[in-house]
Protein backbone atom coordinates (compact mmCIF):
# COMPACT_ATOMS: atom_id res chain seq x y z
CA UNK A 1 0.00 0.00 0.00
CA UNK A 2 1.61 3.37 -0.89
CA UNK A 3 0.83 6.63 0.72
CA UNK A 4 -1.17 7.31 4.34
CA UNK A 5 -3.61 4.67 4.33
CA UNK A 6 -7.48 5.31 5.41
CA UNK A 7 -8.30 6.12 9.07
CA UNK A 8 -11.02 3.23 8.37
CA UNK A 9 -11.50 1.36 5.47
CA UNK A 10 -14.61 -1.35 4.71
CA UNK A 11 -14.01 -3.20 1.74
CA UNK A 12 -17.14 -5.26 0.77
CA UNK A 13 -18.53 -6.25 3.92
CA UNK A 14 -21.54 -8.26 4.26
CA UNK A 15 -23.14 -8.93 7.69
CA UNK A 16 -25.96 -10.88 8.51
CA UNK A 17 -28.23 -11.33 11.29
CA UNK A 18 -29.13 -14.86 11.27
CA UNK A 19 -30.76 -15.41 7.86
CA UNK A 20 -31.11 -11.91 7.45
CA UNK A 21 -28.74 -10.03 5.05
CA UNK A 22 -28.12 -6.61 6.65
CA UNK A 23 -25.27 -5.19 4.97
CA UNK A 24 -24.68 -6.23 1.28
CA UNK A 25 -21.53 -5.34 0.38
CA UNK A 26 -20.79 -2.00 2.11
CA UNK A 27 -17.95 -0.30 0.99
CA UNK A 28 -16.51 3.13 2.74
CA UNK A 29 -13.44 5.06 3.80
CA UNK A 30 -12.88 7.43 6.47
CA UNK A 31 -9.37 9.66 6.39
CA UNK A 32 -7.61 10.37 9.49
CA UNK A 33 -8.72 14.12 10.84
CA UNK A 34 -12.44 13.62 8.77
CA UNK A 35 -15.72 13.76 10.53
CA UNK A 36 -17.44 11.23 8.08
CA UNK A 37 -21.65 10.46 8.21
CA UNK A 38 -23.67 7.65 7.71
CA UNK A 39 -27.46 8.61 6.68
CA UNK A 40 -30.34 6.67 6.11
CA UNK A 41 -33.70 5.89 7.86
CA UNK A 42 -34.70 2.84 10.36
CA UNK A 43 -33.02 -0.16 9.19
CA UNK A 44 -31.02 0.95 6.82
CA UNK A 45 -27.73 -1.21 8.46
CA UNK A 46 -26.22 2.59 10.01
CA UNK A 47 -25.88 0.82 13.46
CA UNK A 48 -24.89 -2.51 11.80
CA UNK A 49 -22.15 -0.53 10.13
CA UNK A 50 -20.32 0.86 13.34
CA UNK A 51 -21.20 -2.91 15.13
CA UNK A 52 -19.23 -4.24 11.95
CA UNK A 53 -16.66 -1.85 12.97
CA UNK A 54 -16.35 -2.43 16.67
CA UNK A 55 -16.14 -5.96 16.38
CA UNK A 56 -19.56 -6.54 18.23
CA UNK A 57 -21.09 -7.86 14.87
CA UNK A 58 -18.42 -10.19 12.54
CA UNK A 59 -18.86 -9.92 8.82
CA UNK A 60 -19.64 -12.96 6.91
CA UNK A 61 -17.02 -11.50 4.07
CA UNK A 62 -15.09 -8.38 3.57
CA UNK A 63 -12.48 -6.36 5.27
CA UNK A 64 -12.44 -4.18 8.01
CA UNK A 65 -9.38 -2.02 8.14
CA UNK A 66 -7.96 0.18 10.57
CA UNK A 67 -4.68 2.50 9.19
CA UNK A 68 -4.37 0.03 6.66
CA UNK A 69 -4.28 -3.51 8.79
CA UNK A 70 -7.39 -5.95 8.77
CA UNK A 71 -9.45 -5.83 12.52
CA UNK A 72 -12.46 -7.65 11.34
CA UNK A 73 -11.27 -10.99 13.22
CA UNK A 74 -10.07 -8.74 16.23
CA UNK A 75 -12.07 -9.19 19.43
CA UNK A 76 -14.02 -5.96 20.40
CA UNK A 77 -11.46 -4.64 23.32
CA UNK A 78 -8.81 -5.81 21.46
CA UNK A 79 -10.43 -2.83 18.70
CA UNK A 80 -10.66 -0.34 21.32
CA UNK A 81 -7.08 -0.89 22.67
CA UNK A 82 -6.17 -0.39 19.12
CA UNK A 83 -7.86 2.98 19.06
CA UNK A 84 -11.37 2.67 18.21
CA UNK A 85 -14.40 3.70 20.72
CA UNK A 86 -18.01 3.79 19.95
CA UNK A 87 -20.83 5.86 21.71
CA UNK A 88 -23.71 3.47 21.59
CA UNK A 89 -26.91 3.84 20.60
CA UNK A 90 -29.22 4.33 23.44
CA UNK A 91 -25.94 5.55 25.69
CA UNK A 92 -26.13 2.20 27.81
CA UNK A 93 -24.30 4.31 30.71
CA UNK A 94 -24.37 2.22 34.13
CA UNK A 95 -27.12 3.56 35.92
CA UNK A 96 -25.87 2.38 39.36
CA UNK A 97 -22.43 3.78 39.24
CA UNK A 98 -21.64 7.21 39.43
CA UNK A 99 -20.56 9.92 36.25
CA UNK A 100 -16.53 9.45 37.63
CA UNK A 101 -16.84 6.06 37.72
CA UNK A 102 -18.44 5.42 34.39
CA UNK A 103 -15.74 7.67 32.82
CA UNK A 104 -13.12 5.42 34.34
CA UNK A 105 -14.82 2.13 33.01
CA UNK A 106 -14.04 3.83 29.19
CA UNK A 107 -10.12 3.27 30.30
CA UNK A 108 -10.68 -0.37 30.85
CA UNK A 109 -8.20 -1.18 28.03
CA UNK A 110 -5.18 0.89 29.19
CA UNK A 111 -2.90 1.87 32.12
CA UNK A 112 -1.86 4.42 34.29
CA UNK A 113 -3.09 7.55 35.31
CA UNK A 114 -6.04 8.80 33.17
CA UNK A 115 -6.09 12.29 35.39
CA UNK A 116 -5.67 14.31 32.43
CA UNK A 117 -8.22 12.29 30.36
CA UNK A 118 -10.99 12.83 33.09
CA UNK A 119 -10.19 16.92 33.00
CA UNK A 120 -10.30 16.72 28.70
CA UNK A 121 -13.86 14.84 29.20
CA UNK A 122 -14.90 17.70 31.77
CA UNK A 123 -13.45 20.87 29.86
CA UNK A 124 -15.65 19.25 27.13
CA UNK A 125 -18.44 18.99 28.95
CA UNK A 126 -18.79 20.83 32.31
CA UNK A 127 -22.46 19.49 33.39
CA UNK A 128 -20.68 16.52 34.40
CA UNK A 129 -18.15 17.70 36.66
CA UNK A 130 -21.09 19.09 38.08
CA UNK A 131 -22.54 15.86 38.43
CA UNK A 132 -19.53 13.90 38.58
CA UNK A 133 -20.78 12.25 42.29
CA UNK A 134 -24.02 11.14 40.74
CA UNK A 135 -25.05 7.69 39.84
CA UNK A 136 -25.51 7.98 35.94
CA UNK A 137 -29.26 6.93 36.12
CA UNK A 138 -30.42 10.19 37.62
CA UNK A 139 -29.06 12.08 34.90
CA UNK A 140 -31.26 13.87 32.04
CA UNK A 141 -31.20 12.05 28.71
CA UNK A 142 -28.68 14.73 27.69
CA UNK A 143 -26.48 14.11 30.45
CA UNK A 144 -26.25 10.39 29.50
CA UNK A 145 -25.57 11.19 26.11
CA UNK A 146 -22.31 13.26 27.31
CA UNK A 147 -21.63 10.66 29.30
CA UNK A 148 -21.58 7.97 26.71
CA UNK A 149 -19.68 10.45 24.53
CA UNK A 150 -17.43 11.12 27.37
CA UNK A 151 -16.75 7.35 28.34
CA UNK A 152 -15.84 6.63 24.75
CA UNK A 153 -13.20 9.01 24.80
CA UNK A 154 -11.74 8.06 28.13
CA UNK A 155 -10.41 4.80 25.59
CA UNK A 156 -8.31 7.84 23.80
CA UNK A 157 -9.35 6.86 20.45
CA UNK A 158 -8.39 8.15 17.27
CA UNK A 159 -11.38 6.93 15.52
CA UNK A 160 -14.85 7.42 17.29
CA UNK A 161 -17.99 6.06 16.37
CA UNK A 162 -21.34 7.83 17.16
CA UNK A 163 -24.27 6.05 16.95
CA UNK A 164 -27.08 8.70 17.00
CA UNK A 165 -25.79 10.62 19.59
CA UNK A 166 -28.86 13.38 19.44
CA UNK A 167 -31.71 10.77 19.52
CA UNK A 168 -34.27 12.48 22.02
CA UNK A 169 -32.71 15.62 22.98
CA UNK A 170 -34.37 18.87 22.25
CA UNK A 171 -33.25 21.03 19.63
CA UNK A 172 -30.83 23.11 22.23
CA UNK A 173 -29.45 19.95 23.43
CA UNK A 174 -28.90 18.70 20.25
CA UNK A 175 -26.83 21.77 18.93
CA UNK A 176 -24.50 21.73 22.04
CA UNK A 177 -24.10 18.26 21.16
CA UNK A 178 -22.87 18.57 17.81
CA UNK A 179 -20.55 21.80 18.73
CA UNK A 180 -18.84 19.28 20.79
CA UNK A 181 -18.64 16.71 17.87
CA UNK A 182 -16.79 19.03 16.07
CA UNK A 183 -14.49 20.61 19.03
CA UNK A 184 -13.69 16.50 19.50
CA UNK A 185 -12.93 16.59 15.59
CA UNK A 186 -10.89 19.84 15.79
CA UNK A 187 -8.56 18.51 18.79
CA UNK A 188 -7.67 16.12 16.24
CA UNK A 189 -10.08 12.94 17.03
CA UNK A 190 -11.18 11.29 13.24
CA UNK A 191 -15.68 10.86 13.79
CA UNK A 192 -17.84 8.37 11.48
CA UNK A 193 -20.93 9.61 13.10
CA UNK A 194 -24.52 7.83 12.35
CA UNK A 195 -27.15 10.42 12.79
CA UNK A 196 -31.00 10.59 11.98
CA UNK A 197 -30.82 14.67 12.01
CA UNK A 198 -29.28 14.58 8.67
CA UNK A 199 -29.32 18.19 8.20
CA UNK A 200 -27.19 18.03 11.67
CA UNK A 201 -25.04 15.28 10.56
CA UNK A 202 -24.46 17.34 7.12
CA UNK A 203 -23.65 20.30 8.50
CA UNK A 204 -20.85 19.34 10.66
CA UNK A 205 -19.22 16.12 7.89
CA UNK A 206 -16.82 16.75 5.51
CA UNK A 207 -18.31 14.01 3.17
CA UNK A 208 -20.88 11.25 4.25
CA UNK A 209 -22.71 8.10 2.81
CA UNK A 210 -26.60 7.48 2.21
CA UNK A 211 -27.52 3.79 3.24
CA UNK A 212 -30.32 2.23 1.75
CA UNK A 213 -31.59 -1.44 3.03
CA UNK A 214 -28.06 -2.18 3.54
CA UNK A 215 -25.89 -0.62 0.42
CA UNK A 216 -25.04 2.38 -0.41
CA UNK A 217 -26.92 4.22 -2.49
CA UNK A 218 -24.47 7.89 -2.50
CA UNK A 219 -22.07 8.95 -1.59
CA UNK A 220 -20.28 12.49 -1.82
CA UNK A 221 -19.03 15.63 -0.29
CA UNK A 222 -21.54 16.82 2.54
CA UNK A 223 -22.16 19.78 0.75
CA UNK A 224 -23.37 18.23 -2.21
CA UNK A 225 -25.33 15.58 -0.54
CA UNK A 226 -27.46 18.36 1.77
CA UNK A 227 -28.04 19.91 -2.15
CA UNK A 228 -29.29 16.78 -3.79
CA UNK A 229 -32.59 16.58 -4.30
CA UNK A 230 -33.42 12.51 -3.64
CA UNK A 231 -31.58 13.22 0.29
CA UNK A 232 -33.44 16.70 0.60
CA UNK A 233 -36.58 14.81 -0.05
CA UNK A 234 -36.10 11.80 1.93
CA UNK A 235 -33.99 13.29 5.07
CA UNK A 236 -34.47 16.70 5.04
CA UNK A 237 -37.97 16.38 5.40
CA UNK A 238 -38.47 18.84 1.98
CA UNK A 239 -41.42 17.79 -0.61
Amino acid sequence: MTGTPHALELIDIHTYYGNIHALKGISLTVDPGEVVTLIGSNGAGKSTTLRTISGITRPREGKVLFNGNEIQAVKPHGIVAAGIAQSPEGRHVFAQMTVYENLLMGAFSRSGSFDADIERVYDLFPRLKERRSQKAGTLSGGEQQMLAIGRALMAEPTVLLLDEPSMGLSPILTEQIFKIITDINTQGTTVLLVEQNAQMALNVASRGYVLQTGQIILADTAANLAANVQVRQAYLGEI
